[in-house]
């Protein structure tokens, strides 16, 4: 396998977990507080409150240090190479969701009046800096590879709207389902990119593996060729997309039907009413809120 198909497996990995994480959670916490449900962006853990955060710093280094280690020394006149470029564009992305991270922490920890939408906020300019720089991706998408990169940026928008409605709809469940299961389609989607165009066996046939530009590029004989990889690509992406909502689905019908049956209603009236303890009032607000550790 090529390293652009090593790299996408690995990013793939990544979104993955990551949408995984958020799916079980979101779910959980709808189930656990279906009236007082409020979507987040990310999760705390019980012992390493920013794990998830951590992970994402970690996994945004490492990506971000790889592309730069991969470039070459700069040109004559002190220019990036234009072969190079791609490498560039790729540390970016890594480096707009290292900037989410540190500032998701520091929000929190600060926890100043706007933290829940600014949180929302950086995190959406993540998502739309990795949208920009792959539709407008220096390398030549034109052939297959591109069609491929096309359905992805699809679901790379859908992650971009709902993290950004999450700003105003922050109640609402269905956007917070549909973002996380937004992030873990880009990961199914860059593992399924990773093996269909860079695993030599895998290409569709009548196409095939050219090193052009020093990296390899998944290429077509002729247009009945390029069609017909195209059809199967609209194919696996319908069969992934079905698939994947009849999962999460499943997954949350299970869950609620775990979790649901353990939640007592009480009225507002009552959690609120104090007796001679002053600290009444404050527990009735901690079993109201939904941001708790997961």
């Amino acid at each position: 396998m090529a390293n652009d198909g090593v790299g996408h497996l690995t990013n793939g990995f990544v979104f993955c977990v990551i949408g995984l994480w958020h799916l079980f959670n979101n779910i959980k916490l709808h189930a656990l507080n279906p009236k007082t449900y409020t979507s987040l962006i990310w999760f705390p853990t019980s012992k390493i409150k920013h794990l998830e955060l951590y992970l994402i710093m970690v996994g945004s280094s490492i990506s971000f240090t790889m592309e730069l280690f991969n470039l070459p020394a700069l040109d004559p006149d002190g220019t990036i190479p234009s072969t190079y470029l791609r490498h560039f564009e790729h540390s970016f992305i890594a480096f707009a969701f290292f900037v989410y991270a540190i500032f998701a922490i520091l929000l929190d920890k600060l926890a100043p009046p706007a933290h829940y939408g600014l949180t929302i906020l950086v995190g959406a300019v993540a998502f739309a800096v990795e949208l920009l720089l792959f539709h407008l991706h220096s390398t030549d998408h034109m052939g297959i590879e591109g069609h491929y990169h096309w359905l992805l940026t699809l679901v790379m928008f859908t992650t971009l709207g709902t993290t950004l409605l999450s700003i105003n709809y922050s109640k609402s469940f269905l956007i917070s389902f549909v973002r996380s299961l937004s992030l873990l389609f880009q990961g199914i989607w860059f593992i399924n990119i990773g093996f269909v165009l860079w695993t030599p066996g895998l290409i569709p046939r009548g196409c095939f593996m050219s090193m052009e530009d020093g990296r390899f590029v998944a290429r077509c004989h002729d247009k009945k060729a390029l069609e017909r990889a195209k059809a199967l690509a609209n194919i696996q992406f319908s069969y992934y997309l079905v698939g994947l909502l009849g999962l999460a689905v499943t997954i949350y019908l299970i869950m609620v039907k775990l979790h649901l049956g353990n939640v007592e209603y009480q009225s507002l009236t009552k959690l609120y009413e104090k007796d001679d303890d002053d600290d009444d009032g404050v527990e009735a607000q901690k079993r109201l809120d939904p941001v708790g550790k997961i």
